[in-house]
């Protein structure tokens, strides 16, 4: 995942639709990843005392700390806490890495940052169900669902962050709807609607929804005729730099050949 144009995202209304959907949330996508995060943190063995979360919604995440607003600049003093959450927030951000820059900044060293974010293979039965009706009907595609980033590349933002120990790996899970309808009044309540500064400004014709939902309903088929909606939620995890951390040798350094401790013969590979 690359940094996202800065005018690719309409952060007024991103603000609007999670106004909104704070009325009445739909947050059982932050419920499984505060889930995921609470185990992980006792995976870790060690106390953390002073947390701060960034998230849309405070609801269920106020129980690991101090929640912060989603912004591009966060409101986070530098150096104070020893564990810092990204929650389901960091894939509307149009600097990412400056995002994970701040969390790591205020974080004492060796402090730990977790960040979840929504990955690639998010609504992808959305997208192509959506792509291949507005193809068919109007010839080209309108700006619908907001790009996301692979594990690769994701993991790869925690480096040029500056984290130590970075890591990316990711959990997907999947839900069922009556219809697409069904799937979008979730979207709304999750505040993860449509907010690309491009998309259509008046209504899509309704032909374009009922054969969008003919699609998905015959390529991503549920249980008793409903359809799946896969969610990708990658997480990543790094160190700010401390001095007790592992650090890799020197090149050269080693003083064990690698065949001796498999047991195996060295091959020279000039006279292989």
């Amino acid at each position: 995942m690359t940094d996202l144009p800065p005018d690719l995202i309409d952060r007024r209304a991103l603000d609007r639709h999670r106004a909104r959907a704070a009325r009445a949330p739909a947050l059982f996508l932050h419920e499984a990843a505060a889930t995921e995060i609470r185990e992980r943190l006792k995976e870790v063995n060690r106390p953390f005392t002073h947390a701060a979360v960034v998230a849309p919604f405070s609801k269920i995440w106020d129980e690991f700390g101090q929640v912060v607003a989603d912004a591009e600049v966060l409101d986070l003093a530098r150096g104070r806490y020893d564990l810092t959450i990204h929650a389901l927030a960091l894939h509307w951000s149009a600097d990412p890495v400056g995002q994970l820059i701040q969390c790591r900044r205020a974080l004492r060293p060796d402090g730990l940052c977790i960040a979840v974010l929504f990955g690639g293979q998010t609504l992808h039965e959305l997208r192509a169900a959506l792509a291949e009706a507005e193809t068919a009907l109007t010839g080209g595609l309108s700006p619908r669902v907001a790009p996301m980033g692979e594990i690769r590349d994701l993991g790869a933002l925690l480096q040029r962050a500056g984290f130590a120990l970075p890591v990316a790996d990711a959990l997907t899970t999947s839900a069922e709807y009556s219809d697409l309808a069904h799937l979008a009044r979730d979207l709304r309540a999750m505040g993860e609607t449509n907010v690309l500064t491009g998309r259509l400004r008046r209504f899509s014709n309704r032909a374009l929804f009922e054969r969008a939902q003919t699609i998905y309903a015959q390529r991503f088929p549920g249980r008793d005729g409903r359809i799946t909606a896969t969610f990708e939620m990658i997480f990543l995890t790094g160190w700010a730099p401390g001095p007790n951390q592992p650090k890799p040798l020197r090149p050269g350094s080693a003083q064990a050949r690698l065949a001796d401790a498999l047991g195996t013969a060295e091959i020279d590979p000039n006279k292989a």
